[in-house]
């Protein structure tokens, strides 16, 4: 797909961007108004197949919004995020060597994080 300069886009890019643009949102819109905050804006009909595609794979919800049609995501980012997570580690033969690699590549903050939030979803037996 053509971004206007010339430049093609990567496969599921403009798909991604769709969602950054709903999720930041954090409202229904319409194609026009998410059309508006992708930079360059590609045509309408590219954004309104782009939600329709969404729409077929169940990440995004369409709703009568007048006489057009708003979409917003079926669940939140930090969610999508977490089941896309989940769907790569569950697709790898050697889940521990992967979660490794993962948390090799965490910063310190990251990984203190981790650490916390694992602790506090599993804390030590007694």
């Amino acid at each position: 797909m053509n971004d206007g300069d010339g430049r093609r886009r990567a496969a599921g890019e403009l798909e991604s961007q769709v969602m950054s643009v709903l999720w930041a949102a954090g409202r229904s819109m319409t194609p026009a108004e998410v059309q508006t905050r992708l930079d360059p804006a590609p045509a309408y009909n590219t954004v309104q197949t782009i939600l329709i595609r969404l729409v077929d794979k169940q990440l995004v919800r369409r709703n009568r919004a007048g006489r057009a049609h708003a979409y917003e995501p079926v669940r939140s980012e930090a969610d999508a995020a977490a089941a896309q997570l989940r769907a790569t580690l569950s697709g790898v033969g050697d889940r521990q060597l992967t979660l490794r690699r993962f948390a090799e590549t965490l910063d310190d903050n990251e990984a203190q994080a981790l650490r916390r939030l694992l602790s506090d979803l599993r804390p030590e037996p007694r």
